[in-house]
């Protein structure tokens, strides 16, 4: 492709992200329209669209798409329009109406636009001093490089990244938390009571039972101490088949008390989830 179609294209697609960041503004940022000023909607967009397309040069950088040589075009002039944005357009918009609604600075039209650029020329400054602590210098580029205002950039975002990331980690959960607890209710607490007071009753009459084949078993021993022989002995087996068989009763008890614990517990949760 030549230089021009390839231009073509970027323009094309840059237009597109121009009009999808408007209406994402209108449509969904502000429905109402609740901010009046043009130049926000105009600034909001043309970030978007400078954004967007440096996504797309990278996205055709792994397909192979555009020639390579108008690909690094168009990403150094969308890096020196980003960075343009960043550094000039923004903080000399913001420093003015911030100024513009300070009552102590007279409303005269070059005096805001003085103590705008007063402003704007304090950030540059914070701004460069920002790079000194941080390996940016590089005698490989100039003072204003392309790589210096990037360096400076990447440390800004990366550190308002920092705090909205470690911001949005509390925030979100303490926010959403009440979309995933469980709802409650009377007849879920009252049902739950039911199973667990059936639970007991069971195991206290298989322990019940438990206690009445010990006594039994106590019993027979006694009895086949005193009568000994033949007659005894059958009369252990005769009466041996009547007998309960303990050691299922004590598995189930214990199978019974777990699930009496479990509902226990699963109680005191739902009685703590409707106090709260």
């Amino acid at each position: 492709m030549s230089f021009l179609v390839d231009s073509f294209i970027m323009c094309f697609s840059q237009v597109i992200f121009f009009g999808g960041g408007w209406l994402f503004f209108l449509k969904h940022l502000f429905r109402d329209y609740e901010v009046h000023h043009s130049v926000v909607l105009l600034v909001f967009s043309v970030t978007f669209a400078l954004s967007c397309t440096m996504f797309e040069l990278i996205i055709f950088e792994i397909l192979g798409f555009l020639d390579a040589s108008s690909r690094l075009f168009h990403w150094k002039f969308g890096l020196f329009a980003i960075l343009f944005t960043l550094i000039a357009v923004l903080p000399f918009y913001i420093a003015y109406y911030i100024l513009s609604n300070i009552r102590l600075i007279p409303q005269k039209q070059h005096i805001r636009v003085m103590c705008t650029f007063g402003a704007w020329l304090a950030f540059l400054y914070l701004f460069w001093k920002l790079g000194d602590p941080f390996p940016i210098l590089s005698p490989k580029h100039g003072i204003f490089s392309i790589e210096q205002c990037i360096g400076r950039v990447g440390v800004v975002g990366v550190t308002i990244m920092a705090l909205l990331s470690g911001f949005g980690a509390v925030n979100c959960p303490y926010t959403y938390m009440s979309y995933f607890v469980r709802h409650v209710t009377e007849a879920d607490i009252q049902s739950i009571e039911k199973r667990l007071l059936q639970s007991l009753d069971m195991i206290i009459m298989k322990k019940k039972r438990i206690a009445l084949a010990k006594r039994e078993n106590l019993r027979q021993a006694s009895m086949s101490k005193g009568s000994g022989g033949l007659w005894g002995m059958l009369k252990n087996v005769t009466s041996g088949n009547g007998q309960e068989n303990i050691g299922p009763l004590q598995q189930d008890t214990n199978a019974l008390e777990e699930l009496s614990r479990q509902l226990f517990l699963e109680t005191v949760d739902l009685n703590d989830a409707v106090v709260i």
